[in-house]
């Protein structure tokens, strides 16, 4: 069967938009690559168990390893060890994630708070029955809190997913 021009053209044209969107989706940041609609109901339950496996380690200022975890530096080393790249600062990682609301939260959403004059400052690991796994801040450690808390309460600020 001979096509016409004009349906030749159309191919071309749907082959070129395909490509290109080929090539975007594989220049896209890594989280967008690998984001929260690639993720399993089962990545929810590795992420909180991961996170519960550094409970008691010390903060530090900057730290992201097991020697010594800052907030962000801790939900970012939590994720990369179930294969899930994110951006590494609270800010960052609240703005590239998927944002619900707090009544949609599931183990393993990102919450966040204002504890400083910067808009997002804190960022934890949500794990179910309103309580979340946190690195505090200097001379604490990892560990759980709950959004009732009055302090938390009062300074909580929303809450993304990177997962499905």
């Amino acid at each position: 069967m001979r096509r016409t021009f004009a349906q030749r053209r159309n191919m071309w044209l749907f082959l070129a938009v395909l490509l290109l969107a080929a090539g975007m989706a594989s220049c896209a940041p890594p989280n967008l690559r690998r984001g929260w609609m690639f993720q399993s109901s089962g990545s929810r339950r590795n992420i909180v168990e991961t996170a519960r496996q550094y409970v008691g380690t010390p903060y530090r200022y900057g730290g992201e390893s097991p020697g010594g975890f800052d907030c962000s530096g801790y939900v970012m080393y939590v994720y990369q060890k179930n294969g899930i790249d994110i951006p590494r600062t609270a800010q960052d990682q609240f703005r590239g994630g998927r944002r619900i609301t707090r009544r949609h939260l599931k183990p393993g959403d990102l919450v966040f708070f204002q504890t400083s004059r910067t808009a997002i400052s804190h960022v934890g690991i949500y794990a179910g029955r309103n309580r979340f796994i946190h690195a505090p801040k200097p001379g604490k450690k990892v560990g759980y809190a709950s959004l009732a808390n009055s302090y938390w309460s009062r300074r909580f600020r929303g809450a993304v997913t990177y997962l499905n």
